[in-house]
């Protein structure tokens, strides 16, 4: 058994969308959760500037005394995962893997799309990850700058929100059967994004399957938590405006949040 929290780390506020899997599948668990929001978005800056952001936010929740750190961005995932992964004594996952295995078992046609930041996409990860796993998948990549500002922006329900996801999309309507949602700010524009593709396409939300991954760890390395001991406490922590990342927190995740800001 180990009591201490589970370290989250994102550029803004989509990793809410693993935490809220979190919560479900794991409820037991603490988690601490740090969101760069002051920098976001992460998906159009050079590779070595979200490195050092993410080292920063890495050793934030090294002070935190964390058990493990998940990696709630594709991006960060993309670009300091295996680095970091490397250098810690703790379980460190990314969101990468776990998506690309569930849209391999999803995909009817083997035909799947990829729709992440800039940089996720320039960097091919995904559709090395699946194609490695399974070679005769068809795998097309989108990126979708503009996704994360709107999240950020909490205008989801926007009509502004419809039509440029319906814009950014329209190149992949009618050639997959399967797309990875691959930047964890994208579930929370779901319902636009399921509209737009049409209900015979299979949405992954890569965050999501992460959550199964962080609990085969926890029995692997027996650092569950001891459900008769203390009271949760989670922690939030964001970069820039502290009522901004509540205000789409507590409507994301149903319960009210103790966010504090944080200088990295």
């Amino acid at each position: 058994m180990d009591n201490r929290p589970i370290g989250f780390l994102d550029s803004g506020v989509g990793g809410l969308t693993v935490v809220r899997e979190m919560f479900r599948q794991l409820p037991h668990e603490e988690i601490v959760y740090i969101g760069d929001q002051a920098r976001a978005p992460f998906g159009p800056r050079p590779a070595e500037q979200i490195r050092d952001f993410t080292w920063q936010m890495v050793r934030f929740l090294q002070a935190q005394n964390v058990k493990m750190i998940v990696y709630a961005c594709n991006t960060a995932t993309a670009v300091a995962w295996e680095e970091v992964k490397e250098a810690l004594d703790i379980p460190v996952l990314g969101v990468i893997l776990p998506g690309a295995s569930a849209a391999i078992k999803a995909t009817r046609s083997n035909q799947i799309g990829v729709i992440a930041t800039p940089m996720t996409i320039t960097s091919d990860i995904y559709k090395r990850s699946i194609t490695r796993l399974a070679p005769e998948m068809q795998v097309t990549s989108l990126a979708c700058p503009r996704f994360v500002p709107l999240v950020e922006s909490n205008q989801m329900g926007s009509s502004v929100a419809k039509k440029i996801v319906y814009e950014q999309l329209a190149p992949l309507v009618g050639r997959i059967d399967t797309l990875v949602l691959g930047c964890t700010h994208y579930p929370l524009l779901a319902p636009i994004i399921q509209n737009a593709m049409g209900d015979e396409v299979t949405l992954i939300d890569s965050g999501a399957e992460c959550v199964r991954d962080i609990s085969v760890l926890l029995n692997y390395f027996q650092i569950n938590h001891d459900r008769s001991k203390q009271a949760l406490h989670h922690r939030f922590y964001t970069t820039a405006n502290v009522d901004r990342f509540k205000a789409v927190g507590e409507h994301w995740l149903n319960r009210p949040l103790q966010v504090e800001h944080v200088d990295l």
